[in-house]
């Protein structure tokens, strides 16, 4: 779909309340996406892990501590005229310490499973979110338009098995 020179490793985590059907989404207050709804992360920092950035970023976005991460998904995400791809691994969490609370770079919110606001999200968000939301693994190229409105191309993938090949989405 297009050529990246580099990637920049990304985190991206959702907590999901499966007794309501419920997912916590954080309203992006600054910097990348700033007026969207999204999941919490962010980059991971030299010496982390995924999984440690992942946590990190949670607490540092809403304020809660993840019990136990589960890796969901890859999404590889690609901008006409940018050589960087941004490869962002996908989590959930169903357990969790603390309660969410508003930080300088997000609002938490709660919303039912049917009452998601895609209008308010990223554009590929209601392709690989419903996958999500029904536990299926998944893998995805989205390459975006330059002004990061539309989608050019996206090829995005279920995962049958527990494993997760990068080169399958690049």
């Amino acid at each position: 779909m297009s050529l990246i020179s580099s990637k920049k490793l990304l985190t991206l985590i959702f907590t999901i309340n499966n007794e309501k059907q419920e997912i916590l989404l954080g309203m992006k207050k600054r910097g990348f996406g700033e007026g969207k709804f999204n999941g919490f992360g962010g980059k991971v920092e030299k010496g982390e892990t995924i999984e440690e950035a992942a946590i990190r970023e949670l607490w540092e976005e809403c304020e809660i501590r993840a019990t136990e991460l589960k890796r969901v998904g890859i999404l590889m995400f690609t901008f006409e005229n940018d050589p960087v791809g941004l490869e962002t691994h996908v989590y959930t969490i169903d357990s969790y310490e603390g309660e969410p609370k508003e930080t300088e770079e997000m609002k938490p919110e709660w919303f039912s499973f049917d009452q998601i606001p895609f209008d308010k999200m990223w554009q590929d968000d209601r392709y690989w979110l419903p996958l999500l939301l029904r536990q299926q693994l998944f893998t995805g190229h989205f390459h975006l338009a330059e002004d990061q409105k539309s989608i050019l191309k996206q090829d995005l993938k279920p995962v049958l098995i527990d494993r997760f090949d990068l080169e399958q989405i690049q």
